[in-house]
């Protein structure tokens, strides 16, 4: 379980990644497209697609982001259910 929260927190302690959980948790679903726009326009990054994969891949790693296929595009959604076991100790 430590491992697994290290993993969290090692997701968390990025404010990109924060920045793309605020984002998909504003949404139900974004392609990376669309969640790429968001980032530069809203929030004014400097920022490619593919350094957003990479991100995407320790918020991945960590299950705070799931991924599937629809149709030709990859739709990302956030999961806050690691969040919640992950503060379940401390808040409760």
């Amino acid at each position: 379980m430590n491992l697994e929260k290290d993993t969290i927190f090692k997701a968390l302690a990025d404010s990109t990644r924060r920045l793309i959980l605020d984002e998909l948790s504003e949404r139900n679903e974004l392609t990376l497209y669309e969640l790429t726009v968001r980032l530069i326009m809203k929030h004014g990054l400097s920022i490619s697609r593919q350094a957003i994969s990479k991100h995407l891949t320790t918020l991945e790693d960590a299950g705070l982001v799931m991924s599937k296929r629809k149709g030709k595009y990859r739709v990302l959604i956030f999961n806050n259910e690691p969040l919640k076991n992950l503060l379940k100790g401390w808040v409760e």
